[in-house]
Protein backbone atom coordinates (compact mmCIF):
# COMPACT_ATOMS: atom_id res chain seq x y z
CA UNK A 1 0.00 0.00 0.00
CA UNK A 2 1.35 3.41 -0.97
CA UNK A 3 2.09 5.88 1.82
CA UNK A 4 2.46 9.58 1.03
CA UNK A 5 5.16 11.57 2.81
CA UNK A 6 3.72 15.06 3.25
CA UNK A 7 5.31 18.42 4.07
CA UNK A 8 4.98 18.71 7.86
CA UNK A 9 4.21 21.88 9.82
CA UNK A 10 7.52 22.34 11.60
CA UNK A 11 6.83 25.75 13.16
CA UNK A 12 3.80 27.71 14.29
CA UNK A 13 4.23 30.34 11.55
CA UNK A 14 5.23 27.98 8.73
CA UNK A 15 3.09 27.95 5.56
CA UNK A 16 5.52 26.25 3.18
CA UNK A 17 8.92 24.61 3.27
CA UNK A 18 11.88 24.07 0.99
CA UNK A 19 13.42 20.65 0.45
CA UNK A 20 17.10 21.43 0.99
CA UNK A 21 18.43 17.90 0.60
CA UNK A 22 17.09 14.37 0.36
CA UNK A 23 18.84 12.04 2.79
CA UNK A 24 17.32 8.96 1.14
CA UNK A 25 17.28 7.97 -2.52
CA UNK A 26 14.66 6.21 -4.63
CA UNK A 27 14.85 2.50 -3.85
CA UNK A 28 16.18 2.96 -0.31
CA UNK A 29 14.52 1.19 2.61
CA UNK A 30 12.99 3.67 5.08
CA UNK A 31 12.33 2.79 8.71
CA UNK A 32 10.22 4.69 11.22
CA UNK A 33 12.34 7.45 12.76
CA UNK A 34 14.81 7.64 9.86
CA UNK A 35 15.80 11.14 8.76
CA UNK A 36 14.74 11.27 5.13
CA UNK A 37 15.14 14.94 4.16
CA UNK A 38 16.31 18.34 5.35
CA UNK A 39 13.54 20.94 5.28
CA UNK A 40 14.08 24.69 5.45
CA UNK A 41 11.27 26.42 7.34
CA UNK A 42 10.67 30.06 8.17
CA UNK A 43 12.93 29.67 11.21
CA UNK A 44 15.59 27.08 10.55
CA UNK A 45 16.64 24.05 8.53
CA UNK A 46 15.78 20.81 10.24
CA UNK A 47 15.63 17.12 9.52
CA UNK A 48 12.29 15.49 8.69
CA UNK A 49 11.75 12.06 10.19
CA UNK A 50 9.71 9.22 8.70
CA UNK A 51 6.56 8.12 10.49
CA UNK A 52 6.07 5.06 8.27
CA UNK A 53 8.26 2.37 6.81
CA UNK A 54 8.68 1.09 3.27
CA UNK A 55 10.72 1.58 0.14
CA UNK A 56 11.10 5.10 -1.21
CA UNK A 57 9.58 4.62 -4.67
CA UNK A 58 9.03 8.22 -5.80
CA UNK A 59 10.40 11.67 -5.01
CA UNK A 60 7.89 14.28 -6.15
CA UNK A 61 9.56 17.47 -4.85
CA UNK A 62 13.16 17.85 -5.92
CA UNK A 63 15.92 19.49 -3.90
CA UNK A 64 15.61 23.27 -3.83
CA UNK A 65 11.88 23.26 -4.58
CA UNK A 66 9.20 24.64 -2.28
CA UNK A 67 5.99 22.91 -1.20
CA UNK A 68 3.03 23.96 0.91
CA UNK A 69 2.16 22.23 4.17
CA UNK A 70 0.40 18.94 3.43
CA UNK A 71 1.79 18.63 -0.09
CA UNK A 72 3.09 15.17 -1.02
CA UNK A 73 6.89 15.14 -1.10
CA UNK A 74 7.50 11.46 -1.79
CA UNK A 75 5.84 8.04 -1.83
CA UNK A 76 6.67 4.94 0.20
CA UNK A 77 5.60 1.49 -0.96
CA UNK A 78 5.74 -1.98 0.51
CA UNK A 79 8.46 -4.26 -0.71
CA UNK A 80 7.41 -5.96 -3.95
CA UNK A 81 4.60 -3.51 -4.61
CA UNK A 82 4.55 -2.19 -8.18
CA UNK A 83 5.11 1.39 -9.17
CA UNK A 84 2.03 3.55 -9.73
CA UNK A 85 3.05 3.94 -13.37
CA UNK A 86 2.61 0.17 -13.75
CA UNK A 87 -0.56 0.04 -11.73
CA UNK A 88 -2.40 2.50 -13.97
CA UNK A 89 -2.11 0.52 -17.24
CA UNK A 90 -3.25 -2.61 -15.41
CA UNK A 91 -6.50 -0.90 -14.46
CA UNK A 92 -7.15 0.48 -17.95
CA UNK A 93 -7.45 -2.84 -19.86
CA UNK A 94 -10.37 -3.92 -17.65
CA UNK A 95 -12.90 -1.46 -19.13
CA UNK A 96 -11.32 -2.05 -22.53
CA UNK A 97 -12.49 -5.68 -22.39
CA UNK A 98 -16.08 -4.57 -21.97
CA UNK A 99 -18.49 -4.77 -24.94
CA UNK A 100 -19.12 -1.01 -25.47
CA UNK A 101 -15.62 -0.29 -26.76
CA UNK A 102 -15.90 -3.23 -29.26
CA UNK A 103 -17.99 -1.42 -31.90
CA UNK A 104 -15.79 1.67 -31.72
CA UNK A 105 -12.57 0.17 -33.13
CA UNK A 106 -14.39 -1.45 -36.10
CA UNK A 107 -13.52 0.65 -39.22
CA UNK A 108 -16.61 -0.47 -41.24
CA UNK A 109 -18.80 1.29 -38.70
CA UNK A 110 -17.63 4.73 -39.92
CA UNK A 111 -19.72 4.72 -43.14
CA UNK A 112 -22.75 3.73 -41.07
CA UNK A 113 -22.07 6.59 -38.70
CA UNK A 114 -21.86 9.13 -41.52
CA UNK A 115 -25.67 9.42 -42.04
CA UNK A 116 -26.20 10.60 -38.45
CA UNK A 117 -23.33 13.03 -38.94
CA UNK A 118 -25.31 14.82 -41.68
CA UNK A 119 -28.32 15.74 -39.56
CA UNK A 120 -26.05 17.09 -36.79
CA UNK A 121 -25.43 20.41 -38.57
CA UNK A 122 -29.15 20.70 -39.23
CA UNK A 123 -29.91 19.97 -35.59
CA UNK A 124 -27.62 22.71 -34.32
CA UNK A 125 -29.41 25.35 -36.41
CA UNK A 126 -33.03 24.71 -35.43
CA UNK A 127 -32.04 23.84 -31.86
CA UNK A 128 -32.87 27.35 -30.59
CA UNK A 129 -36.35 27.17 -32.08
CA UNK A 130 -37.01 23.77 -30.49
CA UNK A 131 -35.40 24.59 -27.16
CA UNK A 132 -38.68 24.79 -25.32
CA UNK A 133 -39.99 21.45 -26.58
CA UNK A 134 -39.72 18.26 -24.53
CA UNK A 135 -37.54 16.72 -27.21
CA UNK A 136 -34.86 19.31 -26.59
CA UNK A 137 -34.50 18.22 -22.99
CA UNK A 138 -33.97 14.66 -24.16
CA UNK A 139 -31.29 15.80 -26.60
CA UNK A 140 -29.65 18.07 -23.99
CA UNK A 141 -26.55 15.84 -23.70
CA UNK A 142 -25.93 16.19 -27.44
CA UNK A 143 -26.38 19.97 -27.31
CA UNK A 144 -24.15 20.34 -24.27
CA UNK A 145 -21.12 21.20 -26.40
CA UNK A 146 -22.94 24.15 -27.93
CA UNK A 147 -24.42 25.23 -24.62
CA UNK A 148 -20.97 25.22 -23.06
CA UNK A 149 -19.89 27.79 -25.58
CA UNK A 150 -23.00 30.01 -25.46
CA UNK A 151 -25.00 30.13 -22.25
CA UNK A 152 -28.60 31.10 -23.08
CA UNK A 153 -32.04 30.25 -21.77
CA UNK A 154 -34.37 28.24 -24.05
CA UNK A 155 -36.67 31.24 -24.45
CA UNK A 156 -33.73 33.45 -25.40
CA UNK A 157 -32.68 30.95 -28.05
CA UNK A 158 -36.19 30.85 -29.47
CA UNK A 159 -36.44 34.64 -29.64
CA UNK A 160 -32.97 34.91 -31.16
CA UNK A 161 -33.94 32.49 -33.91
CA UNK A 162 -37.20 34.34 -34.56
CA UNK A 163 -35.53 37.78 -34.79
CA UNK A 164 -32.38 36.62 -36.53
CA UNK A 165 -30.12 37.67 -33.62
CA UNK A 166 -26.71 35.97 -33.29
CA UNK A 167 -26.28 34.77 -29.72
CA UNK A 168 -22.50 34.80 -30.07
CA UNK A 169 -22.54 38.59 -30.21
CA UNK A 170 -24.52 39.14 -27.02
CA UNK A 171 -23.45 39.73 -23.45
CA UNK A 172 -25.60 37.86 -20.97
CA UNK A 173 -27.06 39.66 -17.95
CA UNK A 174 -28.37 36.53 -16.29
CA UNK A 175 -26.65 34.39 -13.60
CA UNK A 176 -23.16 33.38 -14.65
CA UNK A 177 -23.35 35.52 -17.79
CA UNK A 178 -26.33 33.57 -19.16
CA UNK A 179 -28.19 35.23 -22.06
CA UNK A 180 -31.84 35.79 -21.12
CA UNK A 181 -34.98 37.12 -22.83
CA UNK A 182 -34.31 40.82 -22.24
CA UNK A 183 -30.80 40.55 -23.72
CA UNK A 184 -32.22 39.23 -27.00
CA UNK A 185 -35.06 41.78 -27.05
CA UNK A 186 -32.60 44.61 -26.44
CA UNK A 187 -30.38 43.38 -29.26
CA UNK A 188 -33.37 43.02 -31.62
CA UNK A 189 -34.28 46.67 -30.94
CA UNK A 190 -30.70 47.82 -31.53
CA UNK A 191 -30.07 48.52 -27.84
CA UNK A 192 -26.86 48.40 -25.82
CA UNK A 193 -26.75 44.62 -26.04
CA UNK A 194 -26.56 44.59 -29.82
CA UNK A 195 -24.17 42.10 -31.47
CA UNK A 196 -20.48 42.91 -31.47
CA UNK A 197 -20.68 44.08 -35.10
CA UNK A 198 -23.04 46.88 -34.05
CA UNK A 199 -20.86 47.88 -31.06
CA UNK A 200 -17.64 48.80 -32.81
CA UNK A 201 -17.33 52.14 -30.97
CA UNK A 202 -17.60 50.30 -27.62
CA UNK A 203 -15.19 47.61 -28.74
CA UNK A 204 -12.65 50.26 -29.60
CA UNK A 205 -12.79 51.49 -26.00
CA UNK A 206 -12.23 48.05 -24.49
CA UNK A 207 -8.38 47.97 -24.71
CA UNK A 208 -7.81 50.81 -22.16
CA UNK A 209 -9.21 48.80 -19.20
CA UNK A 210 -6.28 46.44 -19.69
CA UNK A 211 -3.87 49.24 -18.80
CA UNK A 212 -4.61 49.28 -15.03
CA UNK A 213 -3.32 45.71 -14.71
CA UNK A 214 0.37 46.66 -15.02
CA UNK A 215 -0.19 49.49 -12.56
CA UNK A 216 -1.66 47.06 -10.03
CA UNK A 217 1.33 44.78 -10.43
CA UNK A 218 3.73 47.66 -10.11
CA UNK A 219 1.92 48.82 -6.98
CA UNK A 220 2.55 45.43 -5.39
CA UNK A 221 6.10 44.88 -6.52
CA UNK A 222 7.31 48.47 -6.84
CA UNK A 223 9.22 49.81 -9.82
CA UNK A 224 10.68 47.27 -12.22
CA UNK A 225 14.12 46.06 -11.15
CA UNK A 226 17.10 47.46 -13.02
CA UNK A 227 18.73 45.17 -15.56
CA UNK A 228 21.58 43.08 -14.25
CA UNK A 229 24.92 44.64 -15.02
CA UNK A 230 28.40 43.23 -15.05
CA UNK A 231 29.04 41.41 -11.78
CA UNK A 232 25.38 41.69 -10.65
CA UNK A 233 23.45 38.61 -9.66
CA UNK A 234 19.96 37.83 -8.40
CA UNK A 235 19.62 36.29 -4.92
CA UNK A 236 16.33 34.46 -4.38
CA UNK A 237 14.77 34.83 -0.94
CA UNK A 238 14.93 31.77 1.25
CA UNK A 239 11.97 30.91 3.47
CA UNK A 240 13.84 32.28 6.48
CA UNK A 241 14.79 35.54 4.75
CA UNK A 242 11.23 36.07 3.49
CA UNK A 243 9.70 35.53 6.93
CA UNK A 244 12.25 37.90 8.50
CA UNK A 245 11.29 40.55 5.97
CA UNK A 246 7.57 40.08 6.55
CA UNK A 247 7.70 39.99 10.35
CA UNK A 248 10.03 42.95 10.77
CA UNK A 249 8.08 45.05 8.28
CA UNK A 250 4.93 44.24 10.23
CA UNK A 251 6.71 45.09 13.48
CA UNK A 252 8.06 48.42 12.27
CA UNK A 253 4.82 49.53 10.61
CA UNK A 254 2.26 48.33 13.18
CA UNK A 255 4.06 48.62 16.53
CA UNK A 256 4.65 52.15 17.88
CA UNK A 257 8.32 51.95 18.84
CA UNK A 258 10.10 54.27 21.22
CA UNK A 259 13.75 54.03 22.24
CA UNK A 260 15.74 54.50 25.43
CA UNK A 261 19.50 54.42 26.01
CA UNK A 262 21.71 54.08 29.06
CA UNK A 263 25.45 53.77 29.57
CA UNK A 264 26.55 51.38 32.28
CA UNK A 265 29.86 51.05 34.08
CA UNK A 266 31.04 47.64 32.87
CA UNK A 267 34.17 47.42 35.05
CA UNK A 268 32.43 45.54 37.92
CA UNK A 269 30.85 43.13 35.42
CA UNK A 270 34.19 42.35 33.80
CA UNK A 271 35.82 41.80 37.19
CA UNK A 272 33.22 39.36 38.44
CA UNK A 273 33.31 37.55 35.08
CA UNK A 274 37.07 37.14 35.48
CA UNK A 275 36.65 35.72 38.97
CA UNK A 276 33.93 33.20 38.14
CA UNK A 277 35.78 32.03 35.02
CA UNK A 278 38.84 31.29 37.13
CA UNK A 279 36.65 29.22 39.41
CA UNK A 280 34.90 27.59 36.45
CA UNK A 281 38.18 26.38 34.98
CA UNK A 282 38.87 24.50 38.20
CA UNK A 283 35.40 22.93 38.36
CA UNK A 284 32.97 22.45 35.46
CA UNK A 285 35.06 24.19 32.79
CA UNK A 286 32.27 26.35 31.42
CA UNK A 287 33.47 29.78 30.28
CA UNK A 288 31.02 32.60 30.96
CA UNK A 289 30.53 35.34 28.37
CA UNK A 290 29.53 38.96 28.85
CA UNK A 291 26.22 38.10 27.20
CA UNK A 292 25.52 35.42 29.84
CA UNK A 293 25.75 38.05 32.55
CA UNK A 294 23.66 40.55 30.56
CA UNK A 295 20.94 37.92 30.13
CA UNK A 296 20.95 37.31 33.86
CA UNK A 297 20.61 41.05 34.45
CA UNK A 298 17.67 41.30 32.03
CA UNK A 299 15.92 38.42 33.80
CA UNK A 300 16.38 40.11 37.17
CA UNK A 301 15.08 43.42 35.77
CA UNK A 302 11.95 41.72 34.40
CA UNK A 303 11.27 40.25 37.82
CA UNK A 304 11.53 43.75 39.29
CA UNK A 305 9.43 45.39 36.53
CA UNK A 306 7.02 42.67 35.29
CA UNK A 307 4.97 45.20 33.28
CA UNK A 308 7.49 44.88 30.46
CA UNK A 309 7.02 41.10 30.35
CA UNK A 310 3.83 41.34 28.32
CA UNK A 311 2.27 41.50 24.85
CA UNK A 312 -0.45 43.61 23.23
CA UNK A 313 -3.57 41.63 22.29
CA UNK A 314 -5.83 44.18 20.62
CA UNK A 315 -8.40 44.72 23.35
CA UNK A 316 -6.17 43.78 26.28
CA UNK A 317 -2.59 43.33 27.44
CA UNK A 318 -1.44 39.79 28.22
CA UNK A 319 1.14 39.75 31.01
CA UNK A 320 3.26 36.60 31.11
CA UNK A 321 3.75 34.62 34.29
CA UNK A 322 7.07 33.13 33.15
CA UNK A 323 10.10 34.76 31.58
CA UNK A 324 11.32 33.45 28.26
CA UNK A 325 14.43 35.17 26.90
CA UNK A 326 14.82 35.07 23.12
CA UNK A 327 18.51 35.25 22.20
CA UNK A 328 19.29 36.69 18.76
CA UNK A 329 21.70 34.39 16.90
CA UNK A 330 23.17 35.30 13.51
CA UNK A 331 23.02 32.41 11.03
CA UNK A 332 24.11 32.11 7.42
CA UNK A 333 20.89 33.42 5.93
CA UNK A 334 19.60 35.79 8.58
CA UNK A 335 18.75 35.83 12.25
CA UNK A 336 16.98 33.37 14.53
CA UNK A 337 15.85 33.79 18.13
CA UNK A 338 15.82 30.54 20.13
CA UNK A 339 14.37 30.84 23.61
CA UNK A 340 15.68 30.15 27.10
CA UNK A 341 12.37 29.19 28.69
CA UNK A 342 11.48 29.58 32.36
CA UNK A 343 14.68 31.60 32.64
CA UNK A 344 13.95 33.02 36.10
CA UNK A 345 14.25 29.54 37.60
CA UNK A 346 17.67 28.83 36.06
CA UNK A 347 21.11 29.54 37.42
CA UNK A 348 23.77 31.50 35.56
CA UNK A 349 25.54 28.22 34.74
CA UNK A 350 22.35 26.69 33.30
CA UNK A 351 21.67 29.79 31.21
CA UNK A 352 25.24 29.90 29.91
CA UNK A 353 25.25 26.24 28.85
CA UNK A 354 21.79 26.43 27.28
CA UNK A 355 22.63 29.53 25.24
CA UNK A 356 25.82 27.93 23.92
CA UNK A 357 23.90 24.81 22.92
CA UNK A 358 21.08 26.79 21.26
CA UNK A 359 23.52 28.99 19.35
CA UNK A 360 25.56 26.04 18.08
CA UNK A 361 22.52 24.12 16.90
CA UNK A 362 21.01 27.28 15.37
CA UNK A 363 24.07 27.70 13.15
CA UNK A 364 23.86 24.04 12.16
CA UNK A 365 20.12 24.32 11.48
CA UNK A 366 19.33 21.68 14.09
CA UNK A 367 16.91 23.57 16.33
CA UNK A 368 13.46 22.15 17.02
CA UNK A 369 10.32 24.24 16.37
CA UNK A 370 9.47 24.22 20.08
CA UNK A 371 12.77 25.94 20.88
CA UNK A 372 11.54 29.13 19.20
CA UNK A 373 8.36 29.35 21.28
CA UNK A 374 7.76 31.02 24.61
CA UNK A 375 9.91 34.15 24.27
CA UNK A 376 8.69 37.20 26.20
CA UNK A 377 11.65 39.55 25.56
CA UNK A 378 14.60 39.49 23.16
CA UNK A 379 18.26 40.34 23.74
CA UNK A 380 20.34 41.29 20.69
CA UNK A 381 24.08 41.72 21.26
CA UNK A 382 26.31 43.17 18.52
CA UNK A 383 29.21 43.92 20.83
CA UNK A 384 31.36 41.22 19.27
CA UNK A 385 31.17 43.16 15.98
CA UNK A 386 32.47 46.36 17.53
CA UNK A 387 29.09 48.11 17.48
CA UNK A 388 28.87 50.53 20.39
CA UNK A 389 25.12 51.22 20.23
CA UNK A 390 22.09 50.52 18.03
CA UNK A 391 18.30 50.45 18.10
CA UNK A 392 16.72 47.05 17.53
CA UNK A 393 13.31 46.27 16.02
CA UNK A 394 10.84 44.57 18.36
CA UNK A 395 10.35 40.86 17.82
CA UNK A 396 6.54 40.49 17.71
CA UNK A 397 4.46 39.67 19.65
CA UNK A 398 6.85 40.77 22.40
CA UNK A 399 6.75 44.30 23.81
CA UNK A 400 10.48 45.01 24.20
CA UNK A 401 13.94 44.16 22.93
CA UNK A 402 17.31 44.96 24.57
CA UNK A 403 20.21 46.00 22.33
CA UNK A 404 23.69 45.46 23.74
CA UNK A 405 26.79 47.16 22.33
CA UNK A 406 30.48 46.52 22.84
CA UNK A 407 32.35 47.35 26.03
CA UNK A 408 34.47 50.40 25.27
CA UNK A 409 37.42 51.75 27.21
CA UNK A 410 37.04 55.51 27.50
CA UNK A 411 37.80 58.46 29.72
CA UNK A 412 35.14 59.05 32.37
CA UNK A 413 34.68 61.53 35.16
CA UNK A 414 34.68 60.16 38.71
CA UNK A 415 34.68 62.45 41.74
CA UNK A 416 35.62 65.40 39.55
CA UNK A 417 38.58 63.64 37.98
CA UNK A 418 39.04 62.14 34.53
CA UNK A 419 39.94 58.48 34.84
CA UNK A 420 39.92 55.49 32.45
CA UNK A 421 36.78 53.42 32.54
CA UNK A 422 34.87 50.64 30.79
CA UNK A 423 31.46 51.56 29.43
CA UNK A 424 28.65 49.44 28.02
CA UNK A 425 25.84 51.05 26.00
CA UNK A 426 22.38 49.52 26.48
CA UNK A 427 19.36 50.24 24.28
CA UNK A 428 15.72 49.43 24.86
CA UNK A 429 13.04 49.41 22.14
CA UNK A 430 9.50 49.36 23.57
CA UNK A 431 5.98 48.89 22.27
CA UNK A 432 4.29 52.07 23.48
CA UNK A 433 0.92 50.31 23.57
CA UNK A 434 2.23 48.16 26.43
CA UNK A 435 5.14 50.04 27.96
CA UNK A 436 5.09 53.73 28.87
CA UNK A 437 8.24 55.83 28.91
CA UNK A 438 8.57 55.84 32.69
CA UNK A 439 8.10 52.06 32.90
CA UNK A 440 10.68 51.48 30.18
CA UNK A 441 13.10 53.82 31.94
CA UNK A 442 12.61 51.99 35.24
CA UNK A 443 13.26 48.64 33.57
CA UNK A 444 16.42 49.83 31.80
CA UNK A 445 17.66 51.38 35.06
CA UNK A 446 17.25 47.99 36.73
CA UNK A 447 19.32 46.33 34.00
CA UNK A 448 22.02 48.97 34.43
CA UNK A 449 21.97 48.57 38.21
CA UNK A 450 22.52 44.80 38.02
CA UNK A 451 25.35 45.21 35.52
CA UNK A 452 27.09 47.74 37.73
CA UNK A 453 26.45 45.61 40.84
CA UNK A 454 26.59 42.08 39.43
CA UNK A 455 26.80 40.41 42.83
CA UNK A 456 23.10 41.26 43.26
CA UNK A 457 22.06 38.97 40.43
CA UNK A 458 24.01 36.03 41.78
CA UNK A 459 22.18 35.88 45.10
Amino acid sequence: MATHIEMPKLSDTMTEGTVVRWLKSVGDQVEIGDEIAEIETDKATMAMEAFDEGILSEILIEEGAKAEIGATLAVLRDEGEGDPAQATPVMEPEPAVAEPPAPAPAPPAEPAASPPAEPEPTVTEPAPALASSPQVTEDAPQASVASDRIKASPLARKLASAHGVELAGLTGSGPGGRIVKKDVESAAKGGSNAPAEEKEPIASISPPPARPEPSQDSAKSGPPPPPLGLGDHRVELSSLRRIIAERLLTSKTTIPHFYLHAEADAAPLMEIRRQINVQAEATHGNKYTVNDLVLKAVIGALQAVPTVNATFQGDHIHQFGEIGVSVAVAVEDGLVTPVVRNAAAKSLLQISKEVKDLAARARDGKLLPSEFDGGTITVSNLGAYGIESFDAIINPPQAAIISVGSIVEKAVVENGEIVPGLRLNLGLSCDHRVVDGAVGAEFLSQVKKLIEKPALMLV
